[in-house]
């Protein structure tokens, strides 16, 4: 039955090629040294007692650790909980109790917040510390110099791999219940998609806490190259395409937006590269257009989520779409055994014609299982029959072309990063100095969008600098609001529910804060 890594076992058969370029570090892993890696280390953790189905935290910048964090524990049946590496106290010890880590891999820094909060986190039994030695922490060294696991854990579809945490709307994150099958089948639909072959090179830059780590994987099971770009720079991305010699480049409408500016003479760099992905955020025909029409490079706009592992069960607009591009304005058809409707916003029984706004409902192979211990809210998103509500609103045209039109949910995506309001909101209440908060999207032509908080003072002195200072101490820096706006009063319906859209309404227009 299927284990996710066993790729790694087939692609050995030609043990010499480079699988893996770290080009900060100088250093490169041929398929034979990747699968040596996560052999060891997957011993190391059997080694410690962590076993079938628990479930162990990656608390890592992007790095080839990270990387070989997922294999490993998916060669032993173990789930995989990627955090981000920017995320605070709170947001880690939320991930490490609910999902009920065993263990936590994290580097030097991290084992320290880790020890800060190992006392609230009582199922905890072991720390993973990479790239020097941490007080309680089991060196990683110790892991790649265990007794290699040779043959992967048996392992069914249906077997958990990876809770993928994605935040709710209650700003309470859900995490998302990913599957070896899942995960078989992003493999299978990546590759289908971007039509990878071991002659293919792909600089990746995505954050490896996040699902788009999966065209990555996608590009190894290929038996492709994965040139690893831990933080994406504009002039470093450059250097990296012409140096590598890239095929595959990733993109988000940010990275895209930001090459339409750059001088003539850019081209030459990207010239290698046959196809670009984008995802993570919408694709305005404003930068789109004006970018195929310089470079000339197809892009993939891909639609998918963290509950699909992005196009396990999605759709993509492809190069062979360009002849009837819709204007640059669709995310595409589904891709390989992906299904897409469109249904009613109330009533998800009923399918709405072409062309009709509603929700959009995703169903196929890659589809998670629901949400970890959430009963309530996987029953609202995953149907009995399979099929999974996005949240999104859009529609079809008469060829199939999915459309997306508007968010049923109140969440805001910059640069490719989900906020949600409600989270960031919880936080910033608890000032003294604040007795009502809101927070809302506006757009942003190079994010895509950016968090605005209006907030309503407890009596006077407060700033919005204060305001954004006391965030940036408790979240993520994605999600810290990028202006605050102090007013006196905010608008609700009976006093109770907010109004954002009529925020965004009154806001998004104006600059600066005030």
């Amino acid at each position: 039955m299927p284990n996710c890594t066993t790729f790694l076992d087939a692609n050995a058969c030609n043990p010499d090629k480079i699988a893996l370029i770290v080009p900060s570090r100088k250093e490169s892993y041929t398929r034979s040294d990747l699968r040596d890696r996560v052999a060891r280390v997957a011993g190391g953790l059997l080694a410690l007692g962590i076993e079938h189905g628990e479930r162990v935290c990656i608390y890592l910048d992007s790095s080839p650790e990270y990387l070989i964090a997922y294999l490993a524990l998916w060669r032993i049946g173990a789930v995989a909980v990627p955090t981000n590496r920017v995320y605070r106290e709170g947001e880690v010890l939320y991930a490490i109790h609910n999902a009920g880590a065993a263990a936590v891999i994290t580097d030097v820094e991290g084992a320290a917040l880790v020890e800060r909060i190992r006392d609230q986190a009582p199922m905890l039994r072991n720390v993973i510390s990479v790239g020097g030695e941490a007080a309680g922490a089991v060196p990683w060294t110790d892991l790649l110099g265990a007794e290699p696991c040779l043959r992967a854990a048996h392992c069914r579809f249906d077997d958990l791999c990876q809770i993928q945490y994605t935040s709710g709307t209650t700003g309470k994150p859900k995490g998302a219940m990913l599957t070896h099958g899942n995960w078989i089948a992003a493999m299978d639909a990546e590759r289908d998609v971007l039509r990878l072959t071991e002659d293919d090179i792909y600089l990746g830059i995505y954050p490896m806490g996040h699902v788009g780590i999966s065209w990555g994987i996608a590009t190894l099971r290929a038996g492709g190259t994965y040139v690893i770009m831990e933080r994406f720079d504009l002039d470093r991305y450059l250097e990296l395409a012409r140096e590598y010699r890239a095929t595959v480049v990733a993109g988000m409408p940010p990275v895209i937006h930001s090459l339409i500016q750059t001088p003539p003479g850019t081209e030459a760099a990207l010239a290698t590269a046959r196809v670009m992905i984008s995802g993570g955020g919408p694709l305005t025909p404003g930068v789109w257009k004006p970018f195929h029409k310089r470079f000339g490079i197809p892009i993939v706009n891909a639609y998918g989520l963290s509950e699909t592992v992005v196009v396990g069960t999605g759709t993509a607009i492809r190069p062979e779409h360009y002849a009837t591009a819709d204007e640059y304005k669709s995310v595409g058809t589904p891709v390989g055994f992906s299904e897409v409707k469109i249904v009613d916003v109330n009533d998800p029984s009923r399918e709405l014609g072409v062309g009709v706004d509603g929700e959009i409902a995703l169903r196929g192979p890659g589809v998670a299982l629901g949400y970890w211990q959430m009963p309530e809210e996987t029953a609202a998103a995953f149907l009995p029959d399979g099929w999974f509500l996005t949240g999104d609103i859009g529609h079809l045209d008469e060829a199939g072309m999915l459309y997306i039109t508007d968010r049923k949910k109140d969440m805001i995506v910059m640069s490719g990063w989900k906020v949600y309001p409600t989270e960031v909101e919880d936080v910033l209440v608890q000032h003294p100095g604040i007795r009502d908060v809101a927070v809302f999207g506006c757009s942003d032509e190079h994010r895509g969008e950016v968090p605005v908080a209006v907030v309503v003072p407890a009596g006077n002195g407060i700033s919005p600098e204060e305001i954004i200072a006391f965030a940036r101490e408790r979240l993520a820096g994605y999600k810290v609001p990028r202006r605050v706006i102090l007013v006196d009063e905010i608008p609700r319906v009976n006093g109770w529910k907010l109004l954002r859209k009529r925020l965004r309404e009154e806001y998004c227009n104006t600059g600066g804060a005030c």
